[in-house]
């Protein structure tokens, strides 16, 4: 099946199949089309309403005698519970704990091989498999 690159508003591209787009009636890719322009534009907006609102977050801020140095610590601090709280920190942080269980298994598991009543039960093992294939 084909496939087409299309640009996002943000510059990025999606991957989607031509199919898609050409069982698109014509107005339903203008309805589509109208639907992605209003939310682009109330995106534009947000963006405009949040820079403010920052603005006036950083006025008070200085009002009330907080300074750089404090405000850059609790922006860190705020920065690192996120980067904690995310998927791909928990999945690395998970993938690191399954590799050192699994390699403290392998050691403990090479250890055991190594003992002597595990070469005893090897020994009676591999006995009773001969006495079985000679039967």
């Amino acid at each position: 099946m084909p496939h087409a690159r299309t640009e996002t508003s943000v510059g990025t591209y999606e991957s989607h199949s031509t199919s898609e787009l050409e069982d698109l009636t014509e107005p339903e890719q203008r309805e589509l089309k109208a639907k992605l322009t209003k939310l682009e534009a109330e995106i534009v907006t947000l963006r405009h309403v949040l820079a403010a609102k920052d603005r006036r977050c950083g006025k008070l801020k200085r009002k009330l005698g907080f300074t750089a140095l404090v405000g850059l610590r609790q922006n860190l601090s705020k920065s690192w519970l996120d980067v904690q709280v995310s998927n791909t920190y928990v999945e690395q942080k998970t993938s690191a704990a399954v590799s050192t269980m699994g390699t403290a298994l392998c050691r403990k598991l090479g250890g055991i091989k190594k003992s002597a009543t595990f070469r005893s039960f090897e020994g009676i093992f591999n006995k009773h498999m001969l006495n079985q294939g000679r039967n």
